[in-house]
Formats: structure tokens, sequence, C-alpha cells
């Protein structure tokens, strides 16, 4: 299965179908041996540190940041400002600020050592298992409204262009205005009452995407796949994503290429990274087309195709989420001294770096360090260096759990989807077969949007359009499984 899936869970309160639902993620929680609570001496820990934040002299708080996220998020690691540049004509200010960490968590202490353990949040299917405890994440360190926070403020020039000119990032105390939600921003631009600094987050995130497709760069809109609760069984539906969420997005794009610039210039630092697509991924991308009755001309290479893509479309929907597999192989790379032979992120066709998320990933704490000390002139902290060494390897491991978190809650949702439908008939082409049993493969049906395993009595036909049996949709074993029944090509 593909990873990085967002998966929502609409239900009733109380009905079965919700409850066996619970059930399945806290079985795969089980299993995994991990968990959204905390050890006692962590929780104490934390809640001392959110009593006693190291608050910065600096005083920011006169910059009217607002966030932008889901309505229920709690755990808001970045508050922006942007307005036009007075010295620059048609230029841009961006101020970022990223919750600071490392104002409540010291290296070694058991906030510390637990984090380092999780690495990151994991999510599916609105569950989440944080990277630390709520008393931080969901209070003292998140960038709640209205209240004074100690923050890494990031101070971004953009040109008329959407390019970054000019970066400076310090510690300050800030002090968000509103926590604004997607939809109403959304609506509000839609309806032409939105704030100033709302329209500023349009021009600069077009601009932005602008130059992403010159670069021959492509960010994939996810959308949502939500499983709706219909009484005895489950609906499949997708949440395109909303242009003010791409706009955000690039917001944050356009910083942790900054945080990179900053590193590959003084030779210091971690950077997120991405081979070139595997021609075979791309190949069996175009398979998964073919069986979702999308058009991908063969001359048409993949950025431009999934710009080309209408995640409104449930099959659209389905293809982006399909895109993903050409995200395998992100790894991180810290050095100190001399760059790495592979430094870009292909995807983004730049080097970027991970310094926007520090509530719910790992990596970004320390990146967020590497940085404060390069424009400060100072030398990278001790504690820093000493991490830089092991966070590739830690953040590898927790990558690797992550996919298999969602992967698990994935598998989940699709096997509660079609329970219940077993015997039924679909069309489907497959899109891989095993190389050491071309008789078992994979294969992308097309209502509802999901990928599955197939087998046959003898090799598939790869890339054909075939008619399949579901012979399993097992919720407790989290498997579905279709047998080939015949090719229709």
């Amino acid at each position: 299965m593909p990873s990085n899936r967002v998966v929502r869970v609409r239900a009733s309160e109380g009905s079965a179908t919700a409850q066996e639902m619970r059930e399945g993620i806290a079985a795969i929680q089980a299993e995994m041996r991990v968990t959204p609570d905390f050890p006692e001496a962590v929780e104490r820990a934390a809640a001392e540190a959110a009593a006693h934040p190291r608050l910065p002299e600096l005083d920011r708080t006169d910059i009217e940041l607002v966030t932008i996220d889901p309505e229920s998020a709690r755990d808001l690691d970045q508050a922006m400002h942007i307005s036009r540049d007075p010295d620059v004509p048609g230029g841009y200010v961006v101020h970022y600020a990223i919750a600071d960490v490392a104002a409540f968590v010291s290296p070694g202490d058991p906030v510390d050592v637990e984090a380092r353990r999780r690495g990151e949040t994991l999510y599916g299917a609105d569950s989440k298992v944080p990277l630390h405890p709520k008393v931080l994440s969901e209070d003292a360190a998140s960038l709640l409204p209205d209240e004074v926070r100690p923050a890494l403020l990031w101070t971004i020039k953009v040109d008329e262009t959407g390019e970054g000119t000019d970066v400076e990032v310090v510690r300050a105390r800030v002090r968000s205005r509103a926590q604004l939600a997607y939809d109403a921003v959304q609506a509000d631009l839609d309806a032409g009452r939105a704030s100033e600094l709302v329209g500023l987050l349009k021009e600069v995130g077009e601009l932005r995407l602008a130059r992403e497709a010159a670069r021959g760069g492509v960010s994939l809109p996810l959308p949502e796949q939500e499983l709706v609760d219909a009484g005895d069984h489950w609906e499949l539906e997708f949440r395109q994503q909303l242009p003010v969420e791409a706009w955000n997005a690039q917001i944050s794009l356009l910083t942790g290429m900054a945080a990179a610039s900053l590193m590959v210039y003084a030779r210091v630092g971690i950077l997120r990274t991405l081979p070139p697509a595997d021609p075979r991924d791309v190949q069996r991308l175009h398979r998964t087309a073919r069986a979702l009755g999308i058009d991908w001309p063969a001359e048409q290479l993949y950025p431009d195709f999934i710009r080309s893509l209408d995640p409104s479309l449930p099959r659209h929907a389905a293809m982006v989420v399909a895109c993903t597999r050409l995200l395998r192989g992100a790894a991180y790379v810290s050095f100190n001294g001399e760059l790495p032979a592979q430094a870009q992120h292909s995807a983004l066709a730049s080097e970027y770096a991970h310094v926007t998320a520090p509530l719910r990933r790992l990596v970004d704490r320390f990146a967020g360090e590497v940085c404060v000390a390069l424009c400060a002139g100072t030398e990278v902290p001790g504690w820093v260096l000493e991490a830089m060494a092991d966070l590739p390897d830690t953040m590898r491991e927790s990558g690797r759990r992550a996919n298999q978190y969602e992967n698990a809650v994935v598998d989940l949702c699709e096997a509660e989807l079609l329970s219940g439908r077993v015997g039924e008939r679909f069309t489907a082409v497959v899109v891989d077969v095993e190389e050491k049993d071309p008789g078992r493969g994979d294969l992308t049906i097309q209502e509802p949007a999901v990928e599955a395993s197939v087998s046959g009595p003898g090799e598939l036909p790869l890339g054909e359009q075939v008619t399949v049996e579901l012979v399993r949709a097992d919720p407790a074993s989290r498997s579905v499984d279709f047998r080939l029944v015949a090719a229709d090509g």
C-alpha cells in the first residue's frame, strides 16, 4: 500500500462500525507496541518544563501572527505573518514563527530521551501517538492564540517572482492573534472578505507554486480519504486539498529551502533528501492511471501529470495517493565539513530541510538549532553536533514505524470498507506482478478506488484490465484479497 495517506473517519457516536474501527486501531497499537500514553517520569518532566519555559529576551509579540490549521488541531507548530516589503517593489516579507521545543526540553532529560525513542508523531484514522506529552505539544509549547510563546522566528524576504532572497532566524517571544481553520479561510477568500494577510498568502503561495513548476518540482496535493459510517457499512469519500492548504504548505517549503541554503553554505547541518524516481515506479503509476481511467500521455513527465490531476474527482484523488510511491527512498543526511554526494530532494528539485514541525518530528528541533547558530554567527551547540551523527538512523527507523502504522490503518480501513462484499466482482487493472511468483501481484479497482493483492491460476496480465472476485475482506487480520476471474483485454 502507498504510505502517507491521510485517512479520516466520520462515524456516529456509539455505532457498531465505529467501535470496530477503534478496536482495530487499538490492536494495531498493541501489535506495534506504540501508545499515546507516556511513562510517568516523562509526564512529570514535561509538566515541570511547561511551568518553567526558557523565554528569550527578544520580544516580537508586536508581529500579528496567525496559525492556519485543521479546525481541531491543538499541536500548532507554525504561525505566520506576511507583509509587502517597503524596500523592494513587488516584494514580500514573511515572518514564520516555529514552536521552540528546546525552550522546554533539555538534552538527556526524560522528555528528550522519550522523543528520541519515538522520532515522530504517528497518525491514522483520527488516531494519534504523539512525539511529546500533550502538556507540551498541545499546550505550553503550542502556538495557541493569545499566549506568549518562545519561538524560532524566521524572517524571509521574497522578491516579486516568489524567490527567497534573504533569511534570518532568531529566538523570540511571539503571540499568535488567531487560530484560523482552512475551511473558514477558504470560505472568506471565496466570498471576497479575506484579510490582507490571507490575500498576501495567496499571492506568495501562487508565486511559489509557479517557481516549483519551473524548477521541475512537484508537491503532491494529497486528498483526505474519509470513511463514512453508513449505518451497517462504510463508504469511501475523498476530500480534496483546498487552495489555501497548498499556499500554506508553500510557506513551510520556502522555510525548509531557506534552512537548507544556510546549512549548505556553512557546510553543516541535516538535509531531507530524495533520489530521482525509479523508472519502474513511474511505469507502475502509468498502469495505475490506466486502471483508474486517467489519460497519461507517454511523453508527459510525471510532475506535469501530477499537476494536471484534479483531486476533487475521486479517481484523480486516488491517483494522487498512488503517486506517493515516488517518494520512496526519502532520507536524512547529516554533514559537517563536506557536503553529501546526494543533497537534493528530487521531488522539490532543490535542497531542503525539515525545520517547521518540531512538535511532531524530532529532527526539526536539531535542524532549527543549527540555523539559529549560523544566523547568530556562533558555533553550533555540541549537543546538536553529537546528535546529528545518529539522527538519520533515528529518523529512518521512526519513518519505517510511521509507514508501518499508516499502512496498517489503511489496510484496516479498506478491509472495513469491503467487508460484506465478499463474492462480488470488480473491474480492475493489474499494476504489479511479483517476480518470484508471477501468479501473484497487486491491482487497482476503479470503484471503490483501492489497491489490493490479487492471485490467479497463471501469470497475471501486467497492465491489463481484468475482472476479479473479492475472496476475503477481513478487518480482524486487515487483509483484502482478490482472485482473477478473467482477463478482459
